[in-house]
């Protein structure tokens, strides 16, 4: 685990160093848990939402998208439950004065449990090699049998724990789970309470009339008040979605991970009705559709898995997260929940408004059902940067870091160098520029030798890498660099765009969809 924290820690100031990602007011030592997308970040995370607009807005007819404001009327709050409901069970050690949330510290407990079997396990594998049964060793060791047996039991307690709203019992489990304080290496605990994540601000010209408004902690319930808008002026029958992306707000006590979680995030989601009955369905296809969105990016499906949710909300009658093979284990990246018809009955109610759906083929009105997919564009950035990140050691005996970003989501597709500042080199490297950049993002660079200059398109995940040298000036053909092979040929300049577009094109990624 030490390892992989390293590499997070290099993964973070490669983020600084080469503009993915600042401290949010860096010059003035920056703001808890926020942070700014530089000018390498926004364009990776601007691929990133086109991806998942385009592979929700474009792929299905029956999707529309909506851009939802972020202050909303504050009885939205009341009716969503996010006023009476939307806690953390908080915990604080007496000793570092330090705060978390009590779930998270057993969460990491369970993982740990995880950590003892897959350590035997790996052992026994390199000990039998070809001869290996993982299926038999894990129920006949008696270590596994053990370490399952223990984080089995931990696993009831705390969902039970959990279900039950148990704030003394997860207490309890700290305690005898006998969790420390990774600051003050101790136990001494407090009790455990709640604490609203909402931010509120008021709206209005005096304090004697402001009202209380909150900022958003999601952008689903955007989505549910413009139900009626969306259904009546776009003629649309079930079963059909609306997608929104947008910034969200959650007064996250326990922020850390760097981007993983934060008070000001950015989330894709898309909110699906469907007929009462027909919700599990839509969820399982949902789950699988989710799924290869994610591994169409080529990341390898072992580093994704389900992880079906010990406490459903109240309204829920399904949910389940995907998670990705963080540098700090399984992480989640997007939810899938069958809301049932929960939401829009809420506003109903309390908007006093009727919202239903009258179906023309049964001839009755009903409040449809909803499937969620809700998924947080800053983990998603973190997922991408954390497997793209490579340390090389290259035949040379040298090193080189590289991020192995897809070339549909790399910031800059094309960099173009001449290979000298004269002889008409620069001209020419500028001329192919100004041909390809209203295709895909390109970048000129003529300061330092080739080897550096591919060094810095290297860290920054540029896919292709064009020099212009003497012989382009006589026959039109430049050498185009692969980011991943090092590998390069030489190609006619005329035939540059058609071999660089089909490979970073968002619509390459698209059809491998379908």
């Amino acid at each position: 685990m030490a390892q992989q924290e390293d590499v997070f820690k290099k993964i973070i100031s490669h983020c600084k160093e080469y503009g993915f990602v600042f401290p949010s007011s860096d010059i003035y030592d920056g703001l808890g848990a926020v942070y700014d997308y530089g000018q390498n970040g926004v364009e990776l995370k601007n691929n990133i939402k086109q991806y998942w607009w385009q592979s929700m807005v474009l792929l299905h007819e029956n999707i529309v998208g909506i851009d939802a404001a972020i202050f909303m009327h504050p009885t939205t709050w009341k009716a969503s439950g996010h006023v009476d409901a939307f806690n953390d069970p908080l915990i604080d050690n007496r000793d570092s004065k330090k705060r978390y949330r009590a779930d998270v510290l057993i969460e990491d407990q369970l993982a740990k449990y995880d950590e003892k079997i897959d350590k035997e396990i790996a052992k026994a594998a390199k000990k039998y090699g070809d001869n290996f049964d993982e299926v038999q060793f894990r129920a006949t060791n008696p270590r596994v049998l053990e370490h399952t047996q223990k984080r089995d039991a931990l696993h009831e307690r705390f969902a039970k724990a959990l279900n039950d709203g148990n704030l003394e019992e997860l207490r309890q489990i700290i305690l005898d789970e006998e969790i420390v304080c990774p600051i003050s290496g101790t136990r001494n605990w407090t009790e455990v309470r709640q604490f609203n994540l909402m931010f509120s601000t008021e709206m209005g010209s005096t304090a004697d009339g402001a009202s209380k408004i909150y900022l958003r902690p999601e952008t689903a319930q955007g989505i549910f008040v413009n139900y009626l808008n969306v259904q009546k002026t776009g003629r649309m029958k079930l079963p059909f979605g609306i997608a929104q992306i947008g910034k969200a707000f959650r007064n996250e006590i326990v922020a850390r991970q760097f981007i993983f979680r934060m008070r000001e995030f950015e989330q894709m989601e898309m909110q699906f009705f469907v007929k009462p009955g027909t919700e599990l369905q839509w969820f399982d296809t949902w789950k699988q559709t989710r799924m290869k969105w994610h591994q169409n990016l080529g990341f390898g499906a072992e580093n994704y898995r389900f992880h079906d949710h010990d406490k459903l909300a109240h309204y829920a009658n399904a949910a389940t997260d995907i998670e990705f093979h963080m540098p700090f284990g399984f992480k989640e990246v997007e939810g899938i929940h069958s809301r049932t018809n929960f939401d829009l009955s809420q506003h109903s109610k309390y908007s006093g408004k009727k919202i239903e759906y009258f179906d023309p083929e049964t001839n009755e009105s009903y409040i449809p059902y909803v499937i969620e997919t809700s998924i947080g564009v800053d983990r998603m950035f973190l997922s991408i940067m954390c497997h793209s990140y490579e340390e090389e050691q290259l035949p040379d005996g040298q090193t080189r870091t590289v991020l192995h970003l897809p070339a549909a989501l790399a910031p800059v597709k094309l960099a173009v160098f001449p290979l000298t500042k004269k002889d008409g080199l620069p001209e020419k490297a500028q001329e192919i520029i100004r041909d390809l950049r209203f295709h895909f993002n390109c970048k000129y660079e003529e300061k330092d030798q080739i080897g550096k200059r591919y060094r810095r398109m290297d860290a920054i995940g540029c896919p292709y890498c064009v020099t212009v040298d003497q012989q382009t000036l006589q026959d039109n053909t430049v050498t185009l660099r692969d980011r991943d092979t090092m590998e390069q040929h030489r190609v006619n300049i005329a035939d540059l765009q058609g071999i660089i577009e089909e490979k970073v094109s968002i619509t390459t990624l698209l059809k491998n969809l379908q």
